[in-house]
């Protein structure tokens, strides 16, 4: 991945931050994640491929919650040429969370809908005004499972941006017992990556009529083991 840019966000001052001794302790869980993340064979059609790499413009990239697990590579492998961002909430637990999607490749936006969330959204609206991506996970980070969230849409409404839906197959994966049954592909093992993109102007009109339309979108090209 290309070195980061300055970013465009400012550090919020109400979120718990990783001190770097601490950090130095997931060195070797996100050199082991990338190892991992370089075993998998992942298969995509020639359509999808210009979808997942095409630069012209910075994109919302949307996956469900359960599918975080290949967020990273997908970057490393098909989206080199910008940042991502993702909104990671501020707690303590989301502190630990940004520090591994750091080491990961990715940054975080530090919020969450219930605290501190106006300030997050226009965080990652000049993201996206700066030439970034942002991620988006919208059934997380509590679910329900499967369940596009309206307030998913807000920073994309407001910029008319497009949304890159991603969708994920995996041959072969556990199944962990958390809320969303998150999914760990198993190594050297294939995976199928499938995209939609929705335009800026398909997800005006009633929010949650547009939340809808999302939700069949993704789940159409991310079935069910």
């Amino acid at each position: 991945m290309t070195p980061a840019a300055p970013s465009p966000v400012q550090a919020n001052p109400h979120a718990h931050q990783i001190t770097s001794w601490r950090s130095v302790l997931l060195w070797p869980l996100a050199a082991l994640f990338h190892l991992w993340g370089r075993t998998l064979r992942i298969e995509i059609s020639p359509a999808d491929l210009a979808l997942a790499t095409a630069a012209d413009t910075p994109r919302a990239i949307v996956l469900w919650h359960n599918r975080l697990f290949m967020a990273s590579e997908f970057y490393r492998r098909f989206r080199t040429q910008r940042q991502c961002y993702a909104l990671i909430s501020s707690s303590k637990d989301g502190a630990w969370l940004d520090a591994f999607f750091q080491s990961a490749g990715l940054l975080a936006v530090r919020g969450s809908s219930s605290r501190h969330g106006r300030e997050a959204a226009m965080a990652l609206v000049d993201v996206m005004r700066a030439g970034n991506d942002i991620g988006i996970t919208p059934d997380g980070p509590r679910g329900p499972c499967y369940v596009v969230k309206p307030g998913t849409l807000i920073v994309t409404r407001r910029l008319s941006a497009p949304l890159l839906l991603l969708g994920w197959e995996y041959s072969k994966a556990w199944r962990l017992s958390s809320w969303d049954r998150f999914y760990v592909p198993r190594p050297f093992s294939k995976v199928t990556l499938r995209c939609t993109v929705v335009r800026g102007d398909e997800n005006a009109g009633d929010r949650d009529e547009a939340a809808a339309r999302l939700q069949e979108r993704l789940m159409a090209i991310n079935p069910d083991l």
